[in-house]
Parts: structure tokens; C-alpha cells; sequence
């Protein structure tokens, strides 16, 4: 007898090379489906993303690569290790896949990559799935605003962050129940940290992070100009960006989704099966409109070409992480 078949994402690993980057990738899902691209976070790479592949690799089309300094990315002698860098890199990337129109999945990192990206191309971007990812001075804990403080000379206090200890205590710090947690998610993240080249290439970017911050009134204005379709996810318990810079999205994207969970920075861990169908249902919604295109709620505003409405998904009662109206 025939066992019956089921269906289950299947992901391929593959490498680009992006002006001599040698840029690792996980893809799946069909290329004619709407294209996520995720972008992690630190200290991570994209195989924090794997669960979330898994979940909805059959019906939507990822992508999530590694970013120079992480993961299995391979980067020439030399390489500046920048936010504005990183940038370029994702930039030649989704050039070399041939990627026209995608939303962003941006966690933490990927926030300064991604609104980097949707700034110079506002024309690809279909939609925003933020999570953890933060723009705003209001969403800046006081760890983290010590953290961007930190000037040349002061890399011993960077250096602490990248130890085992410092790491685990990313994953584990605000959460619920610490048995959610793989523990092969920071131990994977510790071994690429460990490898040569990497503590260097994490410690200039630590310090080229207030950069970010400054860019952070630009990024503000694009949400304005462009009303790009978003949902928010996150981890209100998050020790660097607080649950203050989750809500200030819906003051410039009012018509954004937002949906806190009780738990820490990297919310997947512990929230994947919440989380995974919101986003499955928002890239349902997206339809084909650019972020240029799409209509504002209630004819607000300056309308370009005319995209479709982008409804509020209803809300579980029975759900504590419910979605919330400003």
C-alpha cells in the first residue's frame, strides 16, 4: 500500500556570488507565489528562520539569506563591515535571484537592511512584516541606547555580548517557558560567531549602529510617503527594543497591524505558531500591489495609481495577543 504523501516545504541551500560575496541562501516555495524575504537578525543567520520556512514553504515563495559577517557568507580580505554595506550586498542579492517585487520579513538587523533596501527601491516592495525590527528612539531600550553608545576603544564591552553566555541570554531573556527554546539556535549562532574574522566584523558594526539611529527620521518619512501594507509582530518582553517602538509604527502606517506577544527578542521561538499564520494571512491579502500603489484607508491623503484596500484581519477574541487598534 501507498503511504500517503504530506506536504512539507523543501528548502534549497544554495550560494550567490554578489561583487565577490559569496552570499549563502535558504529558498523555498514556488517562484510564481508572493516572494518574503527574510532578513535576520544578530548574532543569528537565516537558519533562524527554518521553522518559519517549514511552516509556509509550500504556499508562499522565501527567501533568507546570510548576511556578510554571518552565518555560512563567505566575504573577500578586507570587507567593510557596515550597515550601509550589508545593504548593498542583500541589494546585489535579490538582483542576482532576479527578486522585482517582495515583501521584507525585518527582524532586529534586518530593519536597518530592509528600510536601506526600500528606500532605494520603493518599487519592489509589496508589504512590511516587522518583527522586533526597530525604527523609532522611543523603542530603544536603555541597554540599547548604552549599547549605541559605545565609541572606539570600548570593544571589550562589545566582546561581552559575543560570548555563549551572552548570546543564550538573547534567546532565553523574556520568555515564557524556557523549554520552547531550541538551544541549537544560539549554540549554531556561537560556533559562526567563533569563527575567525567574525567578533571583528560584529564589533564594526556595533559601533557603525548609531548610524541607524540617525537614519531612523528618513525611514519614518518613507512609512509616510509610501504607506506600504504592515504587520507588526512582537515580543513586548524584548531587552533592546521595547513594546513603545512596536506601537509608534501606527502613527506613520495607521492602518498597520499590530499584534504583541509575551515574549523576548526573538519571538519565533517561542510564538512561531501565532505568528506564522498572521503572516500567512497578510501575504494572502497582499495581492500585487507596490507600496507606491496602494491606497490609503478612507481615501486619506494623496492616492496614486489606484491599488486594492488592504482589510484588517478579524480578531480572535479568545486571543490574548490580540490585534490591536491605536
Amino acid at each position: 500500500m501507498k503511504a500517503p504523501e504530506m506536504d512539507v516545504a523543501r528548502i534549497s541551500h544554495r550560494f550567490a556570488d554578489v561583487d565577490g560575496v559569496r552570499v549563502f541562501y535558504r529558498e523555498a516555495g514556488p517562484r510564481d507565489a508572493p516572494t518574503l524575504l527574510l532578513l535576520h537578525g544578530f548574532p543569528s543567520a537565516s537558519h533562524q528562520f527554518t521553522r518559519l520556512i517549514d511552516a509556509l514553504g509550500t504556499r508562499y515563495h522565501l527567501v533568507a539569506p546570510d548576511y556578510p559577517g554571518f552565518g555560512h557568507t563567505e566575504v573577500p580580505a578586507g570587507f567593510d563591515h557596515s550597515f550601509d554595506r550589508l545593504a548593498d550586498v542583500v541589494e546585489g542579492f535579490v538582483d542576482r535571484l532576479g527578486l522585482d517585487r517582495f515583501a521584507l520579513y525585518m527582524f532586529d538587523f534586518g530593519a536597518p537592511v530592509g528600510f536601506r533596501l526600500a528606500v532605494r527601491h520603493p518599487e519592489r516592495i509589496t508589504g512590511l512584516v516587522v518583527q522586533n525590527g526597530n525604527a523609532y528612539e522611543e523603542g530603544l531600550s536603555a541597554v540599547a541606547r548604552d549599547f549605541i553608545a559605545l565609541r572606539p576603544g570600548q570593544e571589550k564591552r562589545i566582546l561581552a555580548l559575543l560570548t555563549l553566555e551572552g548570546t543564550r541570554g538573547q534567546y532565553e531573556t523574556g520568555v515564557r517557558d524556557l523549554a520552547s527554546i531550541d538551544p541549537g539556535g544560539w549554540t549554531l549562532d556561537q560556533h559562526f560567531l567563533d569563527l575567525p574574522g567574525r567578533k571583528e566584523a560584529q564589533i564594526a558594526l556595533a559601533l557603525d549602529y548609531r548610524g541607524n539611529v540617525a537614519r531612523y527620521p528618513e525611514w519614518q518619512a518613507w512609512l509616510r510617503d509610501h504607506r506600504p501594507p504592515t504587520l507588526v509582530t512582537w515580543g513586548r518582553n524584548d531587552p533592546f527594543f521595547t513594546e513603545a517602538g512596536a506601537r509608534a509604527y501606527l502613527r506613520d502606517v495607521p492602518e498597520a497591524e499590530l499584534h504583541l506577544f509575551d515574549t523576548g527578542h526573538f519571538a519565533l521561538e517561542e510564538e512561531l505558531g501565532r505568528i506564522a499564520p498572521l503572516v500567512a494571512d497578510f501575504l494572502d491579502r497582499l495581492g500585487g500591489a507596490p507600496s507606491h500603489g496602494w491606497r490609503r484607508r478612507g481615501g486619506r491623503g494623496r492616492t496614486e495609481t489606484p491599488g486594492p484596500q488592504f482589510p484588517r484581519s478579524a480578531a480572535d477574541p479568545t486571543d490574548e495577543h490580540r490585534y490591536l487598534q491605536r
